[in-house]
Protein backbone atom coordinates (compact mmCIF):
# COMPACT_ATOMS: atom_id res chain seq x y z
CA UNK A 1 0.00 0.00 0.00
CA UNK A 2 1.21 3.79 -0.48
CA UNK A 3 0.35 6.01 1.46
CA UNK A 4 0.99 9.49 1.60
CA UNK A 5 0.41 12.10 4.69
CA UNK A 6 -0.04 15.63 5.28
CA UNK A 7 2.69 16.47 2.72
CA UNK A 8 4.22 19.25 2.05
CA UNK A 9 6.44 20.66 -0.19
CA UNK A 10 7.36 24.48 -1.25
CA UNK A 11 10.16 25.62 -3.99
CA UNK A 12 11.04 28.89 -3.06
CA UNK A 13 7.68 30.89 -3.23
CA UNK A 14 5.46 28.28 -4.97
CA UNK A 15 3.30 25.92 -2.58
CA UNK A 16 3.57 23.00 -4.73
CA UNK A 17 2.45 20.14 -2.55
CA UNK A 18 0.04 21.52 0.63
CA UNK A 19 -1.34 18.86 3.15
CA UNK A 20 -2.14 16.06 0.38
CA UNK A 21 -3.28 12.93 1.32
CA UNK A 22 -3.08 9.93 -0.73
CA UNK A 23 -3.53 6.35 -0.07
CA UNK A 24 -3.30 3.55 -2.88
CA UNK A 25 -4.55 -0.05 -2.04
CA UNK A 26 -2.10 -2.83 -2.76
CA UNK A 27 -3.25 -4.67 -6.66
CA UNK A 28 -5.15 -1.74 -7.33
CA UNK A 29 -4.97 0.71 -10.25
CA UNK A 30 -5.24 4.37 -9.36
CA UNK A 31 -5.60 7.17 -11.36
CA UNK A 32 -4.03 10.55 -10.26
CA UNK A 33 -5.58 13.23 -12.06
CA UNK A 34 -5.57 17.63 -12.38
CA UNK A 35 -4.90 20.62 -14.36
CA UNK A 36 -1.47 21.71 -15.18
CA UNK A 37 0.63 23.13 -12.50
CA UNK A 38 -1.63 20.83 -9.67
CA UNK A 39 1.14 19.15 -8.13
CA UNK A 40 0.41 15.92 -9.95
CA UNK A 41 4.47 15.45 -11.20
CA UNK A 42 5.65 16.56 -7.73
CA UNK A 43 3.71 14.22 -5.82
CA UNK A 44 4.90 11.06 -8.12
CA UNK A 45 8.50 12.28 -7.27
CA UNK A 46 8.05 12.35 -2.99
CA UNK A 47 6.20 8.87 -3.87
CA UNK A 48 9.36 7.27 -5.64
CA UNK A 49 11.58 8.68 -3.03
CA UNK A 50 13.67 11.67 -5.55
CA UNK A 51 12.02 14.32 -3.10
CA UNK A 52 12.38 14.92 0.40
CA UNK A 53 8.90 16.19 1.96
CA UNK A 54 9.32 19.88 3.74
CA UNK A 55 6.81 18.10 6.31
CA UNK A 56 4.38 15.08 6.32
CA UNK A 57 4.92 11.45 4.95
CA UNK A 58 5.10 8.93 2.63
CA UNK A 59 5.26 5.66 3.30
CA UNK A 60 5.09 2.15 0.64
CA UNK A 61 4.03 -1.42 3.09
CA UNK A 62 4.44 0.62 6.17
CA UNK A 63 8.16 2.45 5.88
CA UNK A 64 9.30 5.91 4.45
CA UNK A 65 10.39 5.94 0.65
CA UNK A 66 13.10 8.73 0.89
CA UNK A 67 16.57 7.36 0.69
CA UNK A 68 15.14 3.47 1.54
CA UNK A 69 17.02 1.13 -1.07
CA UNK A 70 15.51 -1.76 -0.25
CA UNK A 71 11.79 0.06 -1.26
CA UNK A 72 13.42 1.48 -3.95
CA UNK A 73 14.15 -2.15 -5.81
CA UNK A 74 10.67 -3.08 -5.97
CA UNK A 75 9.36 0.81 -7.40
CA UNK A 76 9.21 0.96 -11.57
CA UNK A 77 8.97 4.79 -12.28
CA UNK A 78 8.38 6.11 -16.25
CA UNK A 79 8.32 9.67 -15.61
CA UNK A 80 7.38 12.15 -18.71
CA UNK A 81 10.87 13.05 -19.02
CA UNK A 82 13.02 10.33 -19.97
CA UNK A 83 16.48 9.93 -19.71
CA UNK A 84 19.10 7.17 -21.46
CA UNK A 85 22.53 6.77 -21.50
CA UNK A 86 23.59 8.45 -25.21
CA UNK A 87 25.10 5.25 -26.60
CA UNK A 88 23.56 2.38 -25.25
CA UNK A 89 21.12 0.73 -27.04
CA UNK A 90 18.12 -0.99 -25.72
CA UNK A 91 19.99 -4.19 -24.77
CA UNK A 92 23.30 -2.32 -23.00
CA UNK A 93 20.04 -0.70 -21.32
CA UNK A 94 18.52 -3.86 -20.39
CA UNK A 95 22.21 -5.39 -18.73
CA UNK A 96 22.48 -2.03 -16.99
CA UNK A 97 18.96 -2.81 -15.19
CA UNK A 98 19.24 -6.18 -14.64
CA UNK A 99 22.47 -5.36 -12.63
CA UNK A 100 20.39 -2.70 -10.30
CA UNK A 101 17.04 -4.30 -9.80
CA UNK A 102 17.12 -8.23 -8.29
CA UNK A 103 13.81 -9.16 -9.56
CA UNK A 104 14.21 -8.68 -13.31
CA UNK A 105 12.98 -11.08 -15.48
CA UNK A 106 14.84 -11.70 -19.24
CA UNK A 107 12.14 -13.61 -20.21
CA UNK A 108 9.49 -10.50 -19.78
CA UNK A 109 12.06 -9.06 -21.46
CA UNK A 110 12.17 -10.71 -24.50
CA UNK A 111 8.15 -10.72 -24.60
CA UNK A 112 7.65 -7.63 -24.00
CA UNK A 113 10.30 -6.58 -26.86
CA UNK A 114 8.40 -8.82 -29.28
CA UNK A 115 5.27 -7.14 -28.35
CA UNK A 116 6.23 -3.36 -28.85
CA UNK A 117 8.38 -4.57 -32.03
CA UNK A 118 11.32 -2.61 -31.14
CA UNK A 119 15.24 -2.65 -32.50
CA UNK A 120 17.43 -3.47 -29.37
CA UNK A 121 20.45 -3.41 -31.22
CA UNK A 122 19.58 0.57 -32.40
CA UNK A 123 20.72 3.23 -29.90
CA UNK A 124 18.22 4.97 -27.60
CA UNK A 125 19.32 8.41 -28.56
CA UNK A 126 18.02 7.49 -32.45
CA UNK A 127 14.58 6.66 -31.01
CA UNK A 128 11.37 8.50 -31.75
CA UNK A 129 9.80 10.12 -28.20
CA UNK A 130 7.03 7.72 -28.53
CA UNK A 131 9.61 5.01 -29.07
CA UNK A 132 11.64 5.79 -25.97
CA UNK A 133 8.71 5.32 -23.99
CA UNK A 134 7.92 2.19 -25.55
CA UNK A 135 11.32 1.21 -24.87
CA UNK A 136 11.32 2.44 -21.02
CA UNK A 137 8.17 0.27 -20.46
CA UNK A 138 10.06 -2.97 -21.67
CA UNK A 139 12.89 -2.58 -19.32
CA UNK A 140 10.32 -1.03 -16.38
CA UNK A 141 8.11 -4.18 -16.85
CA UNK A 142 11.13 -6.33 -17.34
CA UNK A 143 12.33 -5.26 -13.88
CA UNK A 144 9.13 -6.93 -12.11
CA UNK A 145 7.65 -3.98 -9.81
CA UNK A 146 5.85 -4.43 -6.83
CA UNK A 147 4.64 -0.81 -7.02
CA UNK A 148 4.41 0.76 -11.14
CA UNK A 149 4.60 4.82 -10.96
CA UNK A 150 3.66 6.33 -14.35
CA UNK A 151 3.61 9.88 -15.13
CA UNK A 152 1.76 10.52 -18.41
CA UNK A 153 2.71 6.57 -19.95
CA UNK A 154 0.71 7.14 -22.67
CA UNK A 155 1.06 10.62 -23.86
CA UNK A 156 2.59 11.02 -27.43
CA UNK A 157 1.86 7.13 -28.31
CA UNK A 158 -0.48 5.67 -31.17
CA UNK A 159 -3.70 4.10 -30.32
CA UNK A 160 -2.24 0.70 -31.05
CA UNK A 161 0.09 1.52 -28.56
CA UNK A 162 -2.01 2.67 -25.83
CA UNK A 163 -4.10 -0.08 -26.01
CA UNK A 164 -0.80 -2.64 -25.82
CA UNK A 165 0.58 -0.31 -22.83
CA UNK A 166 -2.29 -0.87 -20.76
CA UNK A 167 -2.89 -4.51 -21.67
CA UNK A 168 0.27 -4.99 -19.89
CA UNK A 169 -0.30 -2.89 -17.28
CA UNK A 170 -3.69 -4.65 -16.47
CA UNK A 171 -1.94 -8.19 -16.84
CA UNK A 172 0.72 -7.27 -14.41
CA UNK A 173 -2.26 -6.47 -11.86
CA UNK A 174 -3.68 -9.31 -12.22
CA UNK A 175 -0.94 -11.72 -12.66
CA UNK A 176 1.65 -10.54 -9.80
CA UNK A 177 -0.58 -8.75 -7.66
CA UNK A 178 1.16 -5.23 -8.49
CA UNK A 179 -0.03 -1.80 -7.85
CA UNK A 180 -0.32 0.61 -10.20
CA UNK A 181 -0.32 4.69 -9.74
CA UNK A 182 -0.66 6.39 -13.03
CA UNK A 183 -0.90 10.47 -13.58
CA UNK A 184 -2.67 10.93 -16.81
CA UNK A 185 -4.80 13.78 -18.64
CA UNK A 186 -6.26 11.13 -20.79
CA UNK A 187 -9.52 10.35 -18.52
CA UNK A 188 -11.28 8.16 -20.76
CA UNK A 189 -8.92 5.49 -21.11
CA UNK A 190 -8.26 5.80 -16.85
CA UNK A 191 -12.07 5.46 -16.85
CA UNK A 192 -11.89 2.26 -18.22
CA UNK A 193 -8.78 0.82 -15.89
CA UNK A 194 -8.70 2.37 -12.48
CA UNK A 195 -9.76 1.12 -9.51
CA UNK A 196 -9.62 4.71 -7.86
CA UNK A 197 -9.18 8.36 -8.73
CA UNK A 198 -7.50 10.93 -6.61
CA UNK A 199 -8.44 15.16 -8.35
CA UNK A 200 -5.56 17.11 -7.14
CA UNK A 201 -5.93 21.14 -7.14
CA UNK A 202 -3.50 23.06 -6.32
CA UNK A 203 -1.42 20.79 -4.56
CA UNK A 204 -4.13 19.76 -2.53
CA UNK A 205 -6.24 16.90 -2.69
CA UNK A 206 -9.90 17.78 -3.50
CA UNK A 207 -11.75 14.33 -3.78
CA UNK A 208 -10.07 10.57 -3.77
CA UNK A 209 -12.81 7.47 -3.65
CA UNK A 210 -13.35 4.75 -5.80
CA UNK A 211 -14.11 5.17 -8.90
CA UNK A 212 -17.36 3.38 -9.14
CA UNK A 213 -18.74 5.52 -5.98
CA UNK A 214 -17.29 8.49 -7.48
CA UNK A 215 -19.83 7.71 -10.27
CA UNK A 216 -22.27 6.17 -8.78
CA UNK A 217 -23.29 9.55 -6.44
CA UNK A 218 -23.07 12.26 -9.05
CA UNK A 219 -25.95 12.44 -11.71
CA UNK A 220 -26.86 14.24 -14.56
CA UNK A 221 -30.80 15.23 -14.66
CA UNK A 222 -32.87 16.85 -17.40
CA UNK A 223 -37.08 17.20 -16.58
CA UNK A 224 -39.29 18.96 -17.34
CA UNK A 225 -42.94 20.24 -15.47
CA UNK A 226 -46.10 20.58 -16.92
CA UNK A 227 -47.06 24.43 -17.62
CA UNK A 228 -49.33 24.64 -14.15
CA UNK A 229 -46.81 22.41 -11.82
CA UNK A 230 -45.88 24.32 -9.02
CA UNK A 231 -42.09 25.54 -9.41
CA UNK A 232 -41.69 25.81 -5.39
CA UNK A 233 -39.52 23.28 -3.90
CA UNK A 234 -39.31 20.86 -6.56
CA UNK A 235 -35.84 19.78 -5.59
CA UNK A 236 -36.07 19.53 -1.85
CA UNK A 237 -33.81 16.86 -0.69
CA UNK A 238 -31.03 16.87 -3.21
CA UNK A 239 -27.75 18.60 -3.23
CA UNK A 240 -28.17 20.53 -6.31
CA UNK A 241 -24.45 21.69 -7.40
CA UNK A 242 -25.75 23.41 -10.43
CA UNK A 243 -29.54 24.35 -11.79
CA UNK A 244 -30.12 26.33 -15.04
CA UNK A 245 -33.48 26.45 -17.28
CA UNK A 246 -33.48 26.02 -20.98
CA UNK A 247 -37.12 26.83 -21.98
CA UNK A 248 -39.35 24.59 -20.44
CA UNK A 249 -36.26 21.90 -19.42
CA UNK A 250 -34.57 22.23 -16.16
CA UNK A 251 -31.02 21.19 -16.53
CA UNK A 252 -29.23 19.95 -13.11
CA UNK A 253 -26.18 18.51 -11.58
CA UNK A 254 -26.68 16.60 -8.21
CA UNK A 255 -24.59 14.69 -5.76
CA UNK A 256 -27.13 11.72 -4.46
CA UNK A 257 -27.53 8.07 -4.88
CA UNK A 258 -29.69 7.13 -7.87
CA UNK A 259 -32.54 5.83 -5.81
CA UNK A 260 -33.15 9.49 -4.07
CA UNK A 261 -32.77 11.62 -7.00
CA UNK A 262 -35.72 9.20 -8.56
CA UNK A 263 -37.86 9.39 -5.60
CA UNK A 264 -37.71 13.44 -5.47
CA UNK A 265 -37.91 13.91 -9.14
CA UNK A 266 -40.93 11.62 -9.63
CA UNK A 267 -43.36 12.54 -7.24
CA UNK A 268 -44.11 15.52 -8.94
CA UNK A 269 -45.32 14.00 -11.98
CA UNK A 270 -42.15 15.07 -14.53
CA UNK A 271 -43.22 15.23 -18.27
CA UNK A 272 -39.80 14.60 -19.19
CA UNK A 273 -36.61 12.51 -16.81
CA UNK A 274 -33.83 11.78 -17.90
CA UNK A 275 -30.88 10.14 -15.25
CA UNK A 276 -27.65 9.72 -15.97
CA UNK A 277 -23.97 9.13 -14.77
CA UNK A 278 -21.43 11.60 -15.29
CA UNK A 279 -18.05 10.38 -17.23
CA UNK A 280 -14.85 10.52 -15.46
CA UNK A 281 -14.18 13.37 -17.77
CA UNK A 282 -17.41 15.65 -16.63
CA UNK A 283 -16.78 14.67 -12.93
CA UNK A 284 -13.25 16.19 -13.77
CA UNK A 285 -14.72 19.39 -14.84
CA UNK A 286 -16.91 20.34 -12.76
CA UNK A 287 -14.96 19.47 -9.78
CA UNK A 288 -12.08 20.96 -10.51
CA UNK A 289 -14.73 24.34 -11.25
CA UNK A 290 -14.72 24.46 -15.11
CA UNK A 291 -17.23 27.67 -15.22
CA UNK A 292 -20.38 27.91 -16.63
CA UNK A 293 -19.26 27.38 -20.24
CA UNK A 294 -17.56 24.05 -19.33
CA UNK A 295 -20.54 23.25 -17.62
CA UNK A 296 -22.72 23.99 -20.14
CA UNK A 297 -20.91 21.56 -22.17
CA UNK A 298 -20.64 18.74 -20.24
CA UNK A 299 -24.99 19.40 -20.00
CA UNK A 300 -25.26 19.32 -23.64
Amino acid sequence: MIEVINLDKRFDKVQALSSLNLRVKKGSIYGLVGTNGSGKTTALKHITGILRADAGTVRIEDVDVYENLKIKECIGFIPDDLYFFNMYNLRDSARFHSRIYPHWNWDVYRRTLADFELDEKRRLSKFSKGMQKQAAFVLTLSAGPDYLILDEPIDGLDPLVRKLVWRHIVGGVADRGMTVLVSSHNLREMEGVCDAIGILSKGSMLIERDLDELKSDIHKVQVAFAADAPRENLYEGLNVLHAESRGAVDLLIVRNPKDAVEAVIRRQSPLIFDLLPLTLEEIFIYEIGGGKSAIDNILL
